[in-house]
């Protein structure tokens, strides 16, 4: 295949890249569901006029179909989008990225989507869709998965669908959560995606960091402590990755911490902890949860994060090595090659 790609590349250049144009049509309706010309023209950068052109052009192969609402893909569309991702890959030069990010970091499966989550909302829906994908791949009947909140987090619930695999599931939060956005929530993301999947799932309504004393009184509460103890025996965890700068300013971290955190060099935040750019722990949120030696009995820890911003994070984290999965995209992963 890949030396098949190379002669391509050498003798039709212009072939590779009609077959990307195309494949970035496709992929942008797939994610949108249902999409304008016009605003697909603009989110690909591309005319109206030549948007036309290979829109008209897809539809005569079956791969589209359009009504007054827009356009949506085909199921022959669906099935061809699926059957070129390793090609795609392999011409975006994406399967060799992967491979190096795996290698350096020792990590099992590395999966890699085109584009950037920080300039492009296709992107970070690809992102969640892939994420959604690496879960389907790893999830066993009647597992416990924990979850993490976050944008990225959302958009894999909403790319989930009902499937046997999952249907005797649990989804829990990993952590606790309420001094954020309710739509970003740990609690809100695993109800959605029990409810998406057709499993089940448990609450943990506590605030996202707590005092110390206020960590000692909840923890022996007999509900919290029986959805903390289903939340430790998880099989799976699903994470996001932050920067840490910007992490603090969503939990709401005082002064004096947020000032400890620039001066011990944190670079990323995961599950509440605050790394640096040796993927030492500078910091440890007192949150009710799952704890980062919990990890080292997961079977499967899938992280995502994306854009171009969170590069030099995610590396941080993934030198701590805890990670099984990483679901990341392009311009994340040329950014974190950069700190191998």
């Amino acid at each position: 295949m890949r030396e098949i790609l190379d002669i391509q590349k050498q003798l039709m250049p212009d072939l590779m890249d009609i077959m990307k144009k195309r494949y970035s049509i496709l992929q942008h309706i797939l994610v949108s569901g249902v999409v304008g010309r016009r605003t697909l023209a603009s989110s690909l950068d591309m005319t109206e006029r030549v948007l036309r052109g290979e829109v008209d052009f897809l539809k005569e192969l079956g791969l589209l179909e359009s009504d007054a609402s827009g356009m949506k893909i085909s199921e022959s569309g669906r099935q061809l989008l699926e059957d070129m991702q390793p090609i795609i890959k392999m011409a975006f030069g994406l399967t060799d990225l992967e491979d190096s990010i795996a290698k350096a970091f020792h990590i099992s499966n590395v999966i890699i989507v085109p584009g950037d989550s920080d300039t492009s909302v296709f992107t970070k829906k690809e992102l969640g869709r892939a994420g959604a994908a690496a879960l389907r791949k790893y999830v066993a009947k009647d597992d416990i998965i924990a979850v993490t909140g976050g944008s990225t987090m959302a958009q894999i619930a909403n790319n989930l669908a009902i499937s046997s695999s999952m249907k005797g599931s649990w989804f829990v939060p990993a952590r606790g959560g309420l001094g954020e956005s309710v739509d970003m929530q740990a609690n809100t993301i695993a109800s959605i995606m029990a409810k998406k999947t057709g499993g089940k799932y448990r609450l943990l309504h506590v605030p996202d960091h707590l005092g110390e004393e206020a960590y000692q009184s909840l923890i022996q509460d007999p509900q919290i402590q029986e959805v903390v103890n289903a939340v430790r025996s998880c099989r799976i965890v699903v994470h996001g990755i932050g920067d840490a700068m910007v992490m603090a300013r969503r939990r709401k971290v005082d002064n004096d911490t947020t000032s400890s955190l620039r001066a011990d060099g944190a670079l990323a935040e995961a599950l509440g902890y605050y790394f640096d750019r040796q993927g030492n722990v500078v910091h440890k949120m007192p949150t009710v949860g799952l704890r980062l030696e919990d990890l080292q009995r997961v079977e499967v820890v899938i992280g995502v994060a994306g854009g171009k911003s969170k590069g030099e994070a995610i590396a941080s984290v993934l030198r701590h090595g805890q990670e099984d999965v990483l679901v990341t995209d392009e311009a994340a992963a040329l950014e974190i090659m950069k700190h191998v």
